[in-house]
């Protein structure tokens, strides 16, 4: 069972940090400042640094976690953070379903939540996993008698 998680937490990992890397150039492939001609500068930047940040932030901390993935079940500070990049995944299905980007439930509504619920669901399965075995250890205190 724990070779099956473990493929299925580098699945979910390496999907996660490609998402994220082919964000940065969403912006373009799908020419975002077209739908909004005399958008003052200020609009366009605001975009162009929320998308950064955020396709730095998936990216990065994917590829971090693909990294330190022995230490996701033994350290809380890691295992803290994977649940923070699960609950990323779980917030980009509800706001799918919530509020659609294109006119309510077209086909590409569909795919996305159908394609954002496969990731969630690939790094959900190790959450679960992880929490059912808890392994879990505190980090290294000091033991000083009072």
């Amino acid at each position: 069972m724990k070779k099956i998680v473990k493929v299925v937490l580098n699945f979910g990992l390496f999907t996660s940090t490609i998402f994220g890397i082919w964000h940065f150039f969403v912006p373009y492939i799908y020419h975002w400042y077209d739908y909004i001609p005399n958008a003052p500068r200020e609009i366009i930047v605001s975009i162009d640094w929320i998308n950064f940040f955020f396709s730095l932030f998936l990216a990065g901390s994917s590829f971090l976690l693909i990294i330190h993935q022995r230490e996701i079940e033994l350290k809380k500070g890691i295992f803290s953070f994977f649940i923070f990049l699960v609950f990323i995944w779980f917030s980009r299905v509800i706001i799918t379903l919530v509020h659609p980007w294109n006119q309510p439930y077209q086909f590409i509504d569909i795919i996305q939540f159908i394609i954002f619920l496969f990731v969630f669901i690939l790094l959900f399965i190790p959450l679960m996993y992880y929490l059912l075995n808890k392994k879990l250890k505190e980090p290294c205190q000091s033991h000083n008698s009072a």
